[in-house]
């Protein structure tokens, strides 16, 4: 499957090892695992950073095969979840980072595109989102996101 906005056919992506249970030298246990997610959540770290943490720092390759379910359901339980799904986050984000660099640079043609298709991303995400799982974040689709307006 071709990628939405560019030229792009690439399918590459890390493989999942088979075995789905924690690895035997690992002596964490399931609760200090969701402590430590608890705990970061609460300094302010998304999901994905967490995920870092704690593949790089305490030697947890996937929270899932500890715990049972993943560093967001758990965030959810705890009621730690952010409010705005993080991929939706930072498309917002870096379509507020684009429209003010459009304020320093009128005549930034290729910017005023990029600024398009990434509004378009955010617009098809919010339109999949609600037929799928009925996400009801901004009310309808009529009012504009935040430092955000709609091309269409």
């Amino acid at each position: 499957m071709g990628r939405m906005h560019s030229r792009g056919k690439g399918i590459s992506a890390s493989a999942l090892p088979y075995k789905r249970t924690p690895p035997s030298w690992l002596k964490i246990s399931s609760q200090d695992v969701e402590d430590n997610i608890c705990k970061f959540a609460k300094k302010g770290l998304t999901p994905s950073q967490i995920g870092v943490i704690l593949r790089d720092s305490h030697g947890i390759a996937q929270v899932k095969s500890v715990t049972g379910s993943k560093i967001l359901r758990i965030l959810k339980a705890h009621g730690l979840a952010p409010e705005i799904p993080e991929d939706l986050y930072h498309l917002i984000k870096k379509a507020v980072a684009i429209r003010k660099h459009l304020e320093r640079n009128r005549k930034d043609k290729d910017s005023k595109f990029r600024l398009i298709l990434v509004e378009s991303r955010i617009h098809d995400w919010l339109a999949t989102t609600r037929r799928q799982r009925s996400f009801h974040l901004y009310g309808n689709m009529s009012q504009p996101l935040p430092a955000l307006s709609w091309h269409r």
